[in-house]
């Protein structure tokens, strides 16, 4: 970095909030999927203004620009690819502006975590609905970024079904807002899943919804995953529509229970969490519903939570899996598929397949509800045979979930990790209309860049006759 640059950044946002150290920027320098290169700078801002002198100091000296909430992405969306490039953290832009109970809406820095804004609005008797696993730690930016999901978006939908309007930088550092009650196209739904490459999300407008009256979860047990599969596609089809579906198998709560003791079957090989929402005098219905579902199709057991504790229990059990794997291998990776409901067991069994021809344990715990796979490949990445397993057998798990139906990333988003996967489930002409709509906001491709689209492309190779 020239001197000019880093003298310009500390103008604008104080010394201390520009870092450039080595050993500062190699905090910064990975996410949750894996590492990438020291960018040239981390910047700090604490609100638009200082975000949007970010953006033209970068702009003048043609640095790009990279917006980063926890760092908690599995898609490598967040890291400096080719190295340099100025990081914009939000770690300071952590605050509810506004909360408008009246008409259950809150404005929101992109740096609060998901978490938090349903704590600060539970008193309204008010929550948010997306909740990623990482709801503790993620922040709404970086949920923007990903259109990211949750055990929860069966009913509720993802990210993109409750952003109403954005405060957006563009890549010339101006300020403009979308709403999406605005004639014409929704800029607010083309934002959200970019990833930062169409510009940077400095507040939100989100939709909060009605604490509901009552809550209730089951667990049921079966001796094999594809009955599980089977009773999920079953209760749909009956049109019952729970707030979650959440399935794990048993390597997976074997690893829980050692770490939670959240109370899950042991000697089950797969099982099925389901929680329901909304009033009470309902709820005894539906849950004898899904109860002689789950029997027709084999269910070894059918377990209600009578207390909150033991519905907090279970639930924390589901969001604390991923952590869990730590007790079986030192290293992890998450695969994120989505296939159609009734492709479930195929699915299932092309993953186990995968896995044990690259001599793997994999661990499945995914929104069964909508199709939405997390395998967990569990490897030691000092072992250099390991790692090639892993990146085969989730290349495999990819050209599975395409042959049945369904796409290569349901909610953690492209990054540069799916990439050079996006040929596999696009055209050359759907890419361009893409590369094309990224150009109108930024032309230069100094947002997020090496992000989204194969590597290499630029513009040019991605354009086809008129």
């Amino acid at each position: 970095m020239s001197a000019g640059v880093e003298d310009r950044l500390r103008g604008a946002l104080g010394a201390e909030n520009v870092k450039t150290a080595p050993e500062d920027l190699s905090v910064y320098s990975f996410d949750a999927y894996s590492e990438g290169k020291l960018p040239t700078a981390v910047v700090i801002p604490c609100d638009t203004r200082q975000v949007s002198a970010i953006v033209k100091i970068a702009r003048e000296f043609e640095e790009p620009i990279i917006a980063r909430g926890a760092g908690t992405g599995l898609c490598g969306g967040a890291v400096s690819v080719e190295g340099g490039g100025i990081i914009v953290s939000f770690a300071r832009m952590h605050r509810l502006l506004e909360l408008d109970a009246a008409n259950r809406r809150a404005h929101v820095q992109p740096g609060l975590v998901n978490l938090q804004l349903s704590t600060h609005v539970a008193g309204a008797k008010l929550f948010y609905a997306p909740d990623p696993a990482s709801q503790r730690s993620s922040t709404i930016g970086g949920n923007i970024a990903t259109n990211a999901g949750g055990p929860h978006c069966l009913s509720y939908g993802t990210t993109v079904n409750h952003v109403l309007g954005l405060e957006i930088v563009d890549e010339r550092g101006d300020v403009f807002t979308t709403d999406v009650d605005d004639a014409g196209y929704d800029v607010t739904a083309a934002l959200v899943g970019s990833e930062g490459t169409l510009g940077i999300v400095t507040s939100a407008w989100v939709r909060l919804l009605r604490l509901p009256e009552a809550t209730r979860v089951w667990l049921a047990a079966f001796s094999d995953i594809e009955s599980a599969s089977e009773t999920v596609s079953a209760i749909i089809g009956a049109g019952i529509l729970p707030t979650a579906l959440e399935m794990m198998d048993s390597v997976i709560v074997s690893a829980v229970e050692q770490a939670f003791h959240a109370g899950y079957p042991t000697d089950a090989a797969a099982v099925l969490l389901i929680e329901n929402a909304g009033f009470e005098d309902e709820m005894d219905g539906c849950e004898a519903a899904m109860q002689t579902i789950a029997t027709q199709h084999g269910a070894l057991s059918w377990r209600s939570a009578r207390t909150q504790a033991e519905r907090d229990a279970l639930l924390a059990g589901r969001k604390g899996a991923v952590g869990a794997i730590g007790r079986i291998a030192p290293n992890y990776y998450t695969q994120d598929v989505t296939v159609p409901r009734s492709a479930l067991p195929k699915a299932l069994r092309a993953v186990e397949a995968a896995a044990r021809e690259n001599d793997l344990v994999v661990g499945n715990v995914f929104h069964a509800g909508d199709g939405n796979l997390h395998p967990l490949l569990v490897y030691d990445k000092r072992d250099r045979r390991q790692v090639g397993a892993v990146l085969a057998t989730g290349d495999a798990i990819l050209r599975a979930a395409i042959d049945l139906g369904g796409t290569i990333s349901g909610e953690h988003g492209i990054g540069y990790e799916k990439r050079d996967a996006m040929t596999r489930v696009y055209g050359t002409e759907d890419l361009a209309a893409m590369a094309r709509v990224r150009d109108v906001f930024d032309p230069q491709r100094t947002r997020n860049p090496e992000k989204i689209f194969p590597s290499g492309t630029r513009c040019i190779e991605l354009s086809v006759p008129a």
